[in-house]
């Protein structure tokens, strides 16, 4: 019979602490620039090289997020933005193509403001009715769509650029455990 894990090991909390670190300072690097971003590309690499560890990282990373900017509006969404996303990654994890990491993670970041449109929705939809939420929801999609245009081809465009070598250095930290 095996045995199943019951707690987190030094490695792991170490491991889970960097990881989150570098999705941190990456998001703090690119901060200058409108709707580029490595979160998604890291939370991706993330899920395919250290699995189960990702379920820590993406709790962590939020709560990071809320205690430094505030748990705001935004905040909510990432409560099930990013985690979808690490569902998505989980689900093709046996994929080792390039391209169609870039283009899950061009359509995440395509699909992004549509996602965070749903408390529109909700706040629409408490005040007035089904028909309210939808026109906040999609009022504040639409208005949003040139960014995730931006935000689509940033993704696209960072996974298929950095997707083999960081994978090949994932391999190299993930066979030396």
């Amino acid at each position: 019979m095996t045995e199943t894990k019951k707690s987190f090991s030094i490695l792991d909390i170490a491991q889970i602490g960097i990881m989150v670190a570098v999705i941190e300072v990456s998001k703090f690097a690119l901060s200058g620039l409108p709707n580029i971003e490595l979160t998604s590309f890291w939370l991706i690499m993330f899920t395919l090289y250290f699995g189960w560890k990702i379920v820590a990282v993406v709790p962590v990373f939020i709560l990071i997020e809320g205690a430094f900017y505030g748990m705001h509006l935004w905040w909510i969404m990432y409560l099930y933005a990013w985690p979808l996303l690490v569902l998505i990654a989980w689900l093709f994890r046996k994929n080792t193509s390039a391209l169609l990491w870039a283009v899950i993670s061009g359509l995440f970041g395509l699909c992004f403001g549509a996602l965070c449109s749903i408390p529109y929705f909700v706040i629409g939809f408490s005040t007035g009715g089904f028909a309210a939420g939808m026109r906040a929801a999609v009022t504040w999609w639409i208005a949003g769509i040139p960014w995730d245009f931006i935000h689509c081809g940033g993704n696209f465009v960072i996974m298929l650029v950095l997707y083999k070598p960081i994978s090949q250095a994932m391999k190299w930290t993930t066979k030396s455990n």
